[in-house]
This record gives structure tokens, C-alpha cells and sequence, in this order.
């Protein structure tokens, strides 16, 4: 987290999502930019783990057979 906040550009890329970091990494290099940036690369780690936690929930109702 403390890395999408500093760095959020390496931070989506390390996540994953390539383009969005190189986006958001150019949005990072301007002074204005880094607040938003850093916004929307918190707010994709945040949405990355609720998701798999999601994939993970549907993976157990499965294994009950509730699913």
C-alpha cells in the first residue's frame, strides 16, 4: 500500500496492469498529478484484493457444493 501511495506507477505495474502504470506513472511526474495518481493506484490495489477474495469465496462455495 505504502508503495501505490510513493511510487503508484511501478506499483500498478508490479499488479499487473502495464498500461495503466505507465499512465499513471506519467501522471506521477507532474507535481499536480501525483495526488490523483496516487489515488488511483491505492484505489486498484484495493479493488485487486477484493477481487481475489471474491475468486476465493466462489472457490470454497464450490468445493461445498453451494455454487
Amino acid at each position: 500500500m505504502l508503495l501505490a501511495i510513493l511510487l503508484p506507477g511501478i506499483s500498478m505495474i508490479l499488479n499487473g496492469h502495464i498500461l495503466k502504470g505507465i499512465v499513471c506513472g506519467i501522471l506521477h511526474l507532474t507535481l499536480i498529478g501525483w495526488i490523483p495518481a496516487a489515488i488511483w493506484a491505492v484505489a486498484s490495489h484495493s479493488q485487486d484484493l477484493a477481487e481475489k477474495r471474491h475468486r476465493e469465496t466462489l472457490q470454497v462455495l464450490r468445493q461445498q457444493g453451494r455454487a
